[in-house]
Formats: structure tokens, sequence, C-alpha cells
């Protein structure tokens, strides 16, 4: 399949969808870094058991958006503008 670029500027709906893809891009790799860096990890003492362990993913992929949706660490702002001037 070949994908070929868009001629002239991008429609603003293309453009929509292209930064919502982009911030959950960074969504999940934040959502990597917080697993890696130990966040919601269930701590041995008083934990919340296989409950908490099952849904631990749940609450660092939130957490994450969240932190893409406030700006995040300008990773999807960068793919978006990799995608639009691909686009372009």
């Amino acid at each position: 399949m070949t994908i070929t670029p868009l001629q002239g500027p991008v429609p603003a709906r293309i453009q929509a969808e292209m930064k919502t893809a982009a911030q959950e891009m960074e969504a999940t790799f934040l959502a990597e870094m917080l697993k890696s860096a130990g966040v919601g990890k269930t701590p041995s003492e008083f934990g919340g058991g296989a409950g908490e362990d099952q849904f631990g993913s749940f609450l660092r992929l939130e957490q994450a958006r969240a932190m893409a949706r406030a700006g995040g660490i300008g990773l999807g702002e960068a793919i978006f503008n990799a995608m639009k001037e691909r686009g372009a």
C-alpha cells in the first residue's frame, strides 16, 4: 500500500485527527515511562492486592493522557509537526 502525500495545505479536520493521534502516541510513551519509573506499582504492605495490579495500567495510561493534554514533554507536538509536514 502506497501513501501519497496531500497536495496543498492539510484540512483542519485532518489536522485535528493528526493532533489527537500524536497526543495519544505521546500518552502511550509517557505511560511506559511511568511504568518503568514504578508509578502504580503495588506496595508490598497495605497494597490493593490483585485488583490493584490488574488495573494499575489503566491508571498509568489516564495519568499519562492528562500529562499529554497539559503539554506533556513536547513529543506529541513534534510528532504532529512531522505528520503535518509529511502530509503537506
